[in-house]
């Protein structure tokens, strides 16, 4: 995204509307309805009362968490958890917990968010008066086949669309999201000029009542959550607008979707009493002659909950990315659709969300049922988050205790209420728990098991073994592996190397080379870092090459490589001709070979049960995920593949007797 967009202006706005503000904006086509169902009896102490609930929650969670305290967690620019987790991470080693936590809640939270937006807007065909009929146009009834197909065909459409990137339309976006706030914020205002005073719900006594003496007071917070599920997303696409961007149309957001909220509650007293609200929702039947206006209010609703489909997708996608750069993730394929910064499609999380999706429509159908299983993974994401901003606010921000300790007590309270009535849905959404749970599991285990890994690298001095590769390079009785032989290295120390690649370059088959070069990758807590340093240790002949990478850019290393050669070459610190007599009289290139190291469980250990659990469980996932070849960009005509077994715990206890032979 330009910078320029990240600076407060009118274009900058534009391009917040349609990016940020897509999911929290779509939430009053079905938030008031699922009050008026949850809360049985309508009247003026449930309306008034679902208002003031709905009015805080934005302020208090939306305004004050994300907008003015949250949103300052800025990482060079950029937002989200992992964002967050790579600002705190030094302070605590357990802070990867909540990260991963979060994480997955918010993973989970993408095959759910399409379905309930898009069905809650082709939903309102039912409302155009010409087809509002059940007897005469029953296909149009919530639920039915036709309602139904319309969504999956919308969904699957958009996860199609999503491997050529969003540059054609997404300009779109913006214009489209200023009329739909627009929109909603006039329907809501022509009917509480009618009532006026559905105003006085702002006052938190309204929303205090309902919650202390409405039967089902407390429990109605799992409805009003959902006025907020899009500001944990808000947070993630941080880095598409800018902090400032976000916070002034932020206002002029909320002030749309409380008029909208105060014109539904308004129309709703309006009713005449024992008016029945089965099966009405109050956003479109407060469209004023729907004969003219209700099939352009139905389109303009449609093309909203794309957008925020199309942000949740790629946020989900982002988030992946940045779980594999941080070692969260297996590695898989990334491929870049356009040449917009940060614009990223994973092929296989893009068909995982898109069967969740169909599955989800297919299982709930309508959106009413599917506001029975919203929610929850975004209460432990906001969660999450709150844990890990309270590390931010004390130790990178320095906030004093008691400031700190206040914010968290009143956000946790929040948000563990909000948890609580959540998890009362919990048997209406078991399918969501299992992907959860999977996303959770998948995550904790590659972080722990590379946690494993990393204990048993033992290193060497790299300057005690260059006379041991001078030599090699010398014998003529070794027939030549390659003129350039790369491996990359984990030693985060320039002056050392593992004893895995000393092991392989002379025990494993010596491999006889005039340059080895050793690739070391640093990803670094700022997103778009893309630095690199060269150490000769030994004059055109051992050379180490320091890539300094953000953990949003992706490790390609072949291109990056060929990048640091040619500048090498044209610094005239490298000849890069080939060292062979026939060939070098022709000026032509010399050779280059990459050596891959990848580990295997060796059957030659002994260890307790959780590390077997943990590492059997890695190297399963591990024949799923992409190549490490593939992973680092690397051609495989060009890359030799060595296989390691990894040995934890050598078994020791074996006696065995020699007896003599006659």
């Amino acid at each position: 995204m330009n910078s320029h967009i990240k600076t407060l202006s009118l274009a900058g706005a534009l391009v917040t509307l349609g990016i940020i503000f897509g999911d929290i904006g779509t939430s009053p086509l079905y938030v008031f309805q699922v009050l008026l169902i949850d809360g049985g009896k309508i009247n003026e102490f449930l309306v008034l009362g679902s208002i003031s609930c709905i009015f805080w929650t934005l302020t208090l969670q939306t305004t004050f968490k994300y907008i003015l305290i949250t949103l300052q967690a800025d990482n060079h620019g950029e937002g989200g958890i992992f964002s967050l987790y790579a600002l705190v991470r030094r302070y605590g080693k357990w802070l990867a917990i909540p990260a991963i936590i979060g994480a997955g809640t918010l993973l989970a939270d993408g095959i759910i968010t399409p379905p309930i937006s898009v069905t809650s807007a082709i939903e309102g065909l039912n409302n155009v008066p010409a087809l509002s009929d059940p007897k005469l146009h029953p296909e149009f009834i919530p639920g039915s086949h036709l309602i139904l197909g319309i969504v999956i065909g919308i969904m699957v459409a958009l996860f199609f669309f999503q491997q050529f990137g969003t540059k054609v339309v997404g300009s779109s976006f913006g214009p489209i999201m200023l009329l739909w706030f627009l929109m909603i914020g006039s329907l809501g205002f022509l009917q509480v000029m009618h009532y006026p005073t559905i105003f006085k719900a702002f006052n938190p006594i309204y929303g205090f009542r309902l919650l202390t003496q409405h039967p089902k007071g407390f429990w109605l917070l799992g409805a009003v959550f959902l006025c907020t599920t899009g500001a944990e997303a808000l947070y993630a696409d941080l880095g598409h607008c800018g902090r400032k961007n976000i916070q002034a149309t932020w206002i002029f957001v909320k002030c749309a979707l409380l008029l909208n909220y105060c014109g539904q509650g308004a129309w709703v007293l309006l009713q005449p009493k024992g008016t029945d609200f089965t099966g009405v929702n109050p956003f479109y039947t407060i469209v004023p002659d729907p004969h003219l206006l209700m099939i352009p209010c139905v389109i303009l609703a449609t093309l909203a909950t794309i957008i925020a489909s199309q942000a949740m997708i790629s946020g989900s996608f982002t988030l992946i990315s940045e779980a594999v750069s941080m070692n969260f993730w297996p590695r898989i394929a990334i491929k870049y659709p356009s040449n917009i910064r940060g614009q990223i499609y994973i092929p296989s999380i893009n068909w995982v969300l898109c069967v969740g999706c169909v599955l989800v429509s297919l299982y709930f159908r309508t959106s009413a049922n599917m506001t029975n299983a919203y929610g929850f993974s975004i209460t432990i994401a906001m969660l999450m988050t709150t844990i890990l901003m309270s590390y931010f606010m004390r130790y990178v921000k320095h906030w004093p205790l008691w400031i700190v300790m206040i914010i968290l007590c009143v956000f946790l309270t929040v948000e563990f209420s909000f948890f609580l009535t959540n998890a009362a849905k919990l048997l209406k959404r078991i399918f969501f728990v299992v992907f959860e749970g999977g996303l959770i599991f998948t995550m904790y285990i590659w972080f722990r098991a590379r946690k494993i890994n990393n204990r048993f690298l033992h290193f060497l001095d790299l300057k005690d073994q260059v006379p041991l590769l001078k030599a090699l390079s010398a014998d003529q009785s070794v027939a030549k592996y390659a003129t350039h032989l790369i491996y990359l290295t984990k030693a985060n120390n320039s002056k050392q190397i593992e004893q895995k690649v000393i092991y392989s370059i002379l025990s494993r088959m010596p491999k006889r080379a005039d340059v080895y070069w050793f690739i070391h990758i640093d990803r670094t807590d700022e997103p778009y870092t893309m630095e690199y340093s060269v150490d000769e240790i030994e004059n055109d002949k051992v050379i180490r090459i320091e890539f300094r990478l953000g953990f949003r850019i992706q490790p390609r290393v072949n291109v990056l490589f060929r990048k640091v050669v040619e500048d090498m070459v044209a610094r005239k610190e490298i000849d890069i001709t080939s060292r062979y007599k026939s060939l070098s009289q022709f000026q032509l290139p010399a050779d280059f070979q990459f050596v891959i190291m990848e580990k295997f469980l060796s059957y030659n250990n002994e260890f307790s049960v959780a590390d077997g659990f943990i590492l059997n469980s890695y190297f399963a996932i591990k024949k799923l995920a992409q190549s490490e070849a593939k992973a680092f960009g690397l051609d495989t005509s060009e890359t030799r593949i060595e296989k390691i077994p990894l040995i934890v715990k050598p078994v020791t206890n074996v006696h065995i007797k020699r007896i003599e032979s006659y």
